[in-house]
């Protein structure tokens, strides 16, 4: 009978996952991270050259919730409220409170969510460089289809 460390099982769990696989939890997480709210609130977090989330210096900063409300336009409160807490949740993002009057609340991303927001970021170029060519695309397809 062979034993294995916690480390060793921790190791072989990670290899065991397979997104393809109905009960695998990075399901959970692929659906999480598609949401067009979380992919924006992200990017928003993230920064970037033109992103709110910007130091004069190019770094991120910290966003009230303000900030992103307005930096996300059409996003409902209750939207955004359970994106930020399931982004929390998840170890993606920073809720820091202030007391003050009124009470400050910022949002900045973790390690974690910095790791994914440079593959997000590539993903929102990628979609706002293409659009026009997806547009066309659908144009052909309806116009042959219908």
């Amino acid at each position: 009978m062979t034993t294995t460390t916690a480390a060793q099982q921790r190791a072989q769990g990670k290899v065991e996952y397979d997104a393809f696989l109905a009960g695998c939890p990075s399901r959970q997480l692929l659906d999480r991270i598609s949401d067009k709210w979380v992919a924006l609130v992200l990017c928003a977090l993230g920064g970037g050259p033109t992103g709110p989330g910007t130091e004069a210096g190019g770094a991120p900063r910290p966003l009230r919730y303000s900030e992103l409300a307005r930096a996300l336009a059409g996003v409902s409160p209750k939207m955004l409220t359970q994106t930020l807490r399931a982004l929390e949740r998840d170890g993606l993002l920073t809720r820091s409170v202030t007391p003050t009057v009124p009470v400050t609340v910022s949002y900045e991303l973790t390690g974690l969510g910095r790791s994914l927001y440079g593959t997000i970021r590539g993903l929102k170029a990628w979609a706002q460089a293409h659009m026009d060519d997806v547009l066309a695309e659908r144009a052909r397809y309806d116009a042959r289809v219908t």
